[in-house]
């Protein structure tokens, strides 16, 4: 499943653990990757990431706990 992840709505976002969070739920991504794409995020940016099927319903709890708004896209 393709999610574009579009903004952060949270007032002081922890790039850390959004960092983990997207390294977590995607499929076959590096840590240094993903820390290049929540700096993107966290720009203003909309970013494109992939899941796996499987863990879907976690990833998207997990996203909405740290306020990022996304849309599906696939």
């Amino acid at each position: 499943m393709k999610l574009n992840l579009l903004s952060c709505e949270t007032e002081r976002p922890d790039r850390k653990v959004i960092s983990k969070c997207i390294s977590d739920i995607s499929y076959n991504m590096n840590v240094s990757l993903s820390n290049e794409l929540t700096l993107i995020l966290l720009e203003g940016d909309s970013i494109e990431i992939e899941i796996e099927n499987k863990s879907s319903g976690s990833a998207l709890r997990t996203l909405r706990k740290l306020n990022i708004d996304y849309e599906v896209i696939d």
